[in-house]
């Protein structure tokens, strides 16, 4: 059943912060601080972090276990009308997932210089073969989500 995608924008930073307080476990645990929540009807379906030195696996990025999470929880590998918040821009892995799943919006927080690819790196999403389209928006909370990731990375260095 294809849910309508209802874009709802006055909830938006309430769910970025959701999302944030999801990094900062994620910090605490010695993971990259990227966090991700899944919406659908303006509920919480999907919580993620990313973890994949804890799970000993390189695909569990905040985006991947959110979406996972969601995907139990309704019971269904699709998520039509779903939004998808995450402090850090996707990157190639998970914009595959974003579009299998058939998310129907992403609002991400920090750009990634380095393997982002809705705006940074490339524009995965604006790719002609591709089978289903998403509304991306960016740029929310977006000092936030990056102060976590440097300050992350600057006690790092300090340990190193």
């Amino acid at each position: 059943m294809k849910r309508p995608l209802i874009i709802d924008r006055s909830h938006d930073e309430r769910f970025m912060r959701e999302a944030l307080a999801l990094a900062a476990l994620g910090a605490e645990r010695g993971e990259v601080p990227v966090g991700a929540v899944l919406v659908v009807g303006g509920e919480i379906v999907g919580r993620g972090f990313n973890c994949p030195i804890s799970t000993h696996d390189p695909s569990a990025h905040a985006e991947m276990v959110a979406i996972r999470d969601a995907a139990r929880h309704l019971e269904n590998y699709r998520l039509p009308g779903s939004t998808l918040y995450v402090t850090l821009e996707p990157c190639s892995m998970c914009a595959g997932l974003i579009v299998h799943s058939r998310i129907g919006r992403v609002v991400y927080g920090a750009t990634e210089p380095k393997a982002g690819v809705v705006e940074s790196r490339g524009r995965f999403f604006e790719q002609a073969f591709l089978n289903h389209r998403v509304l991306l928006e960016g740029g929310l909370l977006a000092a936030e989500c990056g102060a976590i990731l440097s300050e992350f990375f600057r006690l790092r260095r300090q340990k190193a």
